[in-house]
């Protein structure tokens, strides 16, 4: 049985835009259950950090981000449509080229907060590094879908259905050769690393991450596509919370015709022509349509039709009670909310792990995946099918039942508590 003594956490979290709410929400849960809390973030997350209860320490020698604005973006991933073209960016400018900065910042708080648990974000490799290093045990949150490569589960990045049959295998063993070696890049600097903080050289970049005791994967089974998967593997229901910015008064707009909420990114991915494509495709339907921009985007960038109301920010969690549809560009907190709330969904993935959920919610039968690149026509069509079509609400309804029932387990929290016993915190 889990021993619920007052602990001591120690969060290392990266701004990812749409990973920060569920992350943040796994601190909250532990706050509200009396546990210490320290999250070294960066500055874009201070205010959400500090609306948790938890102590917020920004990064120093690490990278650190004042906003999630264009001019905040220091990867312009958006430039890259290719998985495989990102791969070396990431390497250099998040997962390794800063890793020492991590370790440093991370080894630096271990010592001013002596935490029992190291919680770390997957893309801060160095921050695992500095926790092993200190001989503190980490976990690693997953806010999406399961992305490291395992047996069964298709290969990351391009949007692929379950492999189904040698040609199906033959892809992701191709794929995923690939891109295992463009990651393995990173090993040698990270071995480089790991030497000078005494520890053993790894031999493939995955296997840093799975150096740690749990792999908390913030989403619900029954979304993601079955795999065989190590034994520290845990899926711990998605965290449905929304983001703290988004903390705004909610009224529908009038009109008895159907709401349909547009959200893309909260962070910068070029955007601005797609949402316009799909506010125009909106304008010509018998539609209520509520866009919201979030933090990367003034409103006053989008052109709006009378029947469509573009904000910063509202509450989707309270916004989709009433809507019928949602069009997005397919991010793992906007995807689960909605099917949470039995709304099927038009996605028109942008890149990073949208594409992949895309493919788990047509596969599921609860929406429909259109380009970003489509024209109003195109996107106004697949919304009428959404609204025309029950199916489409049927199947968004089955696998939503599925992802509450999952989020409001408590597991996320069973699992961060099961931890040996210790003194209690000084």
């Amino acid at each position: 049985m889990t021993d619920v003594r007052t602990r001591t956490y120690l969060f290392a979290l990266v701004d990812g835009g749409g990973t920060v709410p569920p992350e943040l929400g796994a601190v909250r849960r532990l706050v509200a259950r009396g546990h210490h809390v320290t999250v070294l973030g960066e500055d874009s997350m201070r205010i959400e950090t500090e609306a948790t209860g938890a102590t917020f320490r920004p990064w120093v020698v690490a990278p650190n981000k004042a906003g999630r604005r264009q001019e905040d973006d220091r990867f312009a991933d958006w430039r890259i449509s290719n998985p495989l073209q990102l791969m070396p960016l990431l390497l250099e400018q998040q997962f390794v080229g800063p890793a020492p900065g991590y370790a440093t910042d991370v080894r630096a708080a271990i010592t001013a907060r002596h935490p029992d648990l190291v919680v770390c974000s997957f893309f801060a490799y160095g921050a695992m590094i500095g926790a092993e290093s200190a001989g503190v045990p980490f976990d690693v949150l997953l806010p999406n879908a399961y992305l490291l490569p395992a047996p069964g589960m298709p290969a990351f990045g391009i949007g692929a259905q379950p492999a189904r049959g040698p040609l199906g295998r033959l892809r992701d063993t191709a794929v995923n050769g690939i891109a295992g070696r463009l990651w393995d890049k990173g090993v040698p600097d990270l071995n480089r690393l790991r030497a000078e903080l005494a520890l053993p050289p790894i031999d493939h970049f995955f296997d840093q991450a799975h150096r740690a005791r749990r792999h908390l994967v913030l989403t619900s089974a029954a979304f993601d596509f079955p795999a065989e998967l190590p034994d520290h593997v845990r899926y711990v229901g998605a965290v449905l919370d929304d983001p703290a910015w988004a903390a705004t008064a909610w009224t529908p707009p009038p009109g008895d015709h159907p709401l349909v909420l547009v959200a893309l990114s909260s962070t910068f991915q070029d955007q601005v022509g797609c949402l316009q494509r799909i506010v125009d495709a909106l304008g010509t339907l018998p539609v209520r349509g509520i866009v919201t921009t979030g933090p990367a985007l003034d409103p006053s960038a989008i052109r709006a039709p009378g029947n469509v109301t573009v904000v910063a920010a509202a509450p989707h969690s309270e916004v989709l009670r009433d809507a019928a549809a949602i069009v997005t560009h397919g991010g793992h907190g906007t995807v689960v909310r909605a099917l949470a709330a039995g709304v099927p969904l038009v996605v028109l993935h942008h890149g990073r792990d949208q594409a992949d959920n895309a493919a788990r919610v047509v596969a599921r039968g609860a929406g429909l995946s259109v380009k970003r690149t489509a024209p109003p026509a195109k996107i106004a069509a697949a919304v009428r099918r959404l609204i025309d079509e029950p199916s489409f609400r049927a199947g968004a309804g089955e696998l939503g039942a599925a992802i509450r029932r999952d989020a409001e387990s408590g597991a996320l929290v069973r699992e961060l508590e099961d931890l040996p016993l210790t003194e209690p915190a000084r």
